[in-house]
C-alpha cells in the first residue's frame, strides 16, 4: 500500500463507537422508563437526530420538546467521546508507522467536531492528523465525493496517491466512483455488507494488529 496522503473516518474505523449509535435510540427510551419497540434502533439509524426526537415524541409521547430531546441524546453522546470511547486495537501502532514513513493524515468524520476532537484527544490519537472535517461544517455528507476531495487538496495530495480508509459501503462506494483507493475496514456494526467491502475495497482491513509494515 504506496501512498502520499490517508483520509481517515473516525467512527467504526478508528475508533471502537459504533455501539453508542446502535443502541442510542432505545438507550435514550430506557432512560426515559419506556419500553422500545423491537427493531427501533435499526429505524432510527437512517434518521438525522432531528427526525429521530421527532418520531420518539411522536410515537413515545415524550413530554419534552423536540429540541430537548436531541439536547438530552447529545449530552449522552458527547459523555460516551469524553470518557468512555477507545480506539480499535492496532490503531495507534499503525498510524506511528505512516506518520514515520512522512504520510500526511486527515480525518473525514459524519461525528459533531468537538465530540471528534474530544474522542481523539481521549485516545491520544490527535496528534497524527493535519486536520478534521466534518460533514456539518462541510454542508456535505459522505454521499458526495467533494468532501474527500477537500482533504484531499488539504493533504495536498492526489488520488493516485491517496488512500480512503472507510468502514461504511455507502462511503466506500462515494471514494471509489471519485477515483480514490480505498481501504476497506471491518467493523461489526456493518457485518452484513462486508462481502461487498472486501470486493468493492483495493485493500481490506480486519484488524490494524494485523498490519505491521506499509509498503
Amino acid at each position: 500500500m504506496r501512498l502520499q496522503g490517508a483520509i481517515f473516518d473516525m467512527d467504526g474505523t478508528l475508533l471502537d463507537s459504533m455501539p453508542i449509535w446502535q443502541s442510542l435510540g432505545s438507550e435514550t427510551l430506557s432512560r426515559r422508563g419506556y419500553l422500545p419497540e423491537p427493531g427501533l434502533d435499526d429505524k432510527l439509524r437512517i434518521m438525522s437526530l432531528r427526525q429521530s426526537a421527532e418520531y420518539c415524541k411522536a410515537h413515545y409521547d415524550l413530554p419534552e420538546a423536540v429540541e430537548e430531546i436531541m439536547a438530552q441524546t447529545d449530552a449522552m453522546v458527547d459523555d460516551f467521546y469524553r470518557s468512555q470511547v477507545t480506539a480499535k486495537p492496532g490503531v495507534d501502532r499503525f498510524l506511528s508507522l505512516l506518520k514515520m514513513q512522512g504520510v500526511w493524515m486527515y480525518i473525514v468524520t459524519a461525528t459533531d467536531r468537538a465530540q471528534a476532537e474530544a474522542a481523539l484527544e481521549r485516545t491520544k490519537l490527535r496528534d497524527y492528523f493535519r486536520g478534521i472535517i466534518t460533514c456539518t461544517q462541510a454542508g456535505i455528507g459522505k454521499d458526495d465525493p467533494e468532501i474527500f476531495e477537500m482533504a484531499m487538496r488539504r493533504l495536498r495530495s492526489n488520488k493516485r496517491d491517496t488512500v480512503v480508509f472507510e468502514d461504511s459501503l455507502y462511503a466506500i462506494r462515494t471514494a471509489k466512483a471519485a477515483g480514490f483507493r480505498v481501504a476497506g475496514v471491518y467493523d461489526p456494526f456493518n457485518e452484513a455488507d462486508q462481502g461487498a467491502i472486501r470486493e468493492e475495497s483495493d485493500y481490506y482491513i480486519h484488524s490494524f494488529e494485523d498490519w505491521t509494515r506499509v509498503e
